[in-house]
């Protein structure tokens, strides 16, 4: 399979992996519902008006922004990959890249589209092409379930500073496909440094 299409192929299944599961949950969890597959594993529905990882914003303003800043950034993504295509690098680099422009793809999607396609989850399950809708073109909820809480509700040794005594939760953040697209291919990049950002040879002057 050439490099284009290994990258094309690897951006249509993360963005419809994405998408189903996120409309999937949207369409059948009420907000806040919580089911439990393992007890390290939960898909627990959740929404995100903001940045990763439930940040807010800047308020109307500042999702705006926000979603006009993620499709400025996917059309430089867009571009270091067609570039990364035609100098022939190693196709775990190609995968990667594919992977981190597909999750912005399926994060500007919800931020864009989900606003005016589904009506709000509070109390009940959405309803997807909606009479009447939670909000407007770009200023979406995005979706997020995947939760992993390996250790949950533990209580840190009294010794440590400042949160000595606090409860913790480990790992408490919830998050969807898109942004562990973007989490695996920032970790390719990394194992795959020497590829994706090659040394220029330098040339010695006899």
């Amino acid at each position: 399979m050439s490099k284009k299409y290994l990258a094309i192929l690897t951006i249509i299944i993360a963005i419809i992996l994405d998408q189903v599961i996120k409309i999937y949950v949207k369409t059948h969890f009420v907000l806040g519902e919580e089911v439990v597959v393992f007890n390290w594993f939960k898909i627990h529905f959740v929404e995100n008006n903001g940045m990763a990882m439930g940040f807010e914003f800047g308020g109307k303003a500042g999702k705006l922004f926000l979603t006009l800043f993620r499709l400025v950034a996917v059309t430089g993504i867009i571009y270091w990959l067609a570039q990364n295509i035609k100098k022939k690098v190693h196709n775990a680099v190609i995968i990667a890249i594919a992977l981190i422009f597909s999750g912005a793809v399926g994060n500007i999607i919800d931020s864009v589209f989900y606003g005016v396609i589904f009506d709000s989850s509070n109390h009940k399950v959405a309803t997807l092409f909606a009479d009447k809708p939670y909000g407007e073109f770009f200023h979406g909820k995005v979706v997020d379930m995947l939760y992993f809480p390996f250790i949950e509700n533990a209580i840190l040794p009294e010794w440590i500073p400042f949160i000595g005594g606090d409860e913790f939760t480990f790992f408490q953040y919830i998050f969807n496909p898109a942004d562990a697209f973007i989490s695996v291919g920032v970790a390719l990049l990394f194992i795959f440094s020497k590829q994706a950002f090659p040394k220029e040879e330098k040339i010695v002057k006899e």
